[in-house]
């Protein structure tokens, strides 16, 4: 087999699938990464809340979405979601969300989920006489998350927080059953217009193999620098 693999086909194409195909999936991991982050921080102090309701919500959100599969999660989005608005507002058809932004919503309140947990084990993590220090200063509840324990979670959830972006990388493949051109979809494409499926679905997986490595090494290597620091 490998004695009719065809590297040319692999260079030939290789500006398309990092221009096109890679770009998608970066961009798509970084907007989720910044949107998980933030309402994955306000789902984690939601949850830590001494307002009973409030912390039911959050955890039953944190339940519901680690309990369903990401691929089911997006058809729902993607599928319901424009019925749904559609009901809402009274439109006789539906509300065209389309598949960037449905992936990056969808993804993005995944991600928060995982990112929440995380992060409520960063805020645990730290003393509470760290709290008690903030008001004795005078600062209010807000005040000593966001200027002392937050800064601090952060700090110490940073190479869980890297994992998790990690595995997330890899997820983005997902958005192929959108029929959206992300790296996967991209080789795809080529794969099937050129009948080169071998040589096309063996590159992509040693590119998310050698990146995914190489994010790994990154994590290691922070986890050794943030236990000398302590």
């Amino acid at each position: 087999m490998l004695g009719r693999f065809d590297w040319h086909e692999i260079w030939i194409n290789l500006p398309y699938l990092m221009k096109t195909g890679m770009t998608f999936t970066l961009t798509l991991t970084a907007l989720v990464v910044v949107g998980g982050v933030i309402f994955g921080t306000i789902l984690a102090l939601m949850r830590l809340s001494s307002i009973k309701p409030v912390s039911i919500i959050a955890t039953a959100y944190i339940n519901l979405m680690r309990s369903v599969p990401l691929v089911l999660v997006i058809f729902w989005f993607y599928f319901l979601v424009p019925y749904i608005g559609a009901w809402i507002t009274g439109a006789d058809r539906p509300v065209q969300v389309g598949a960037f932004l449905s992936s990056v919503i969808t993804f993005t309140m995944f991600e928060a989920a995982y990112y929440a947990e995380i992060m409520r084990a960063g805020i645990q993590s730290i003393p509470r006489g760290q709290s008690w220090a903030g008001y004795a200063l005078g600062l209010n509840y807000w005040q000593t998350m966001g200027k002392i324990v937050l800064p601090q979670a952060f700090r110490n959830m940073v190479p869980i927080l890297l994992t998790q972006t990690i595995v997330m990388f890899q997820d983005t493949s997902l958005v192929y059953v959108l029929s959206i051109t992300d790296f996967l979809g991209a080789a795809s494409k080529v794969a099937e217009r050129d009948g080169r499926l071998v040589e096309m679905y063996l590159f992509v997986a040693l590119v998310y193999f050698v990146m995914c490595v190489a994010g790994s090494y990154v994590v290691r290597r922070l986890q050794r620098r943030i236990a000398i620091i302590r």
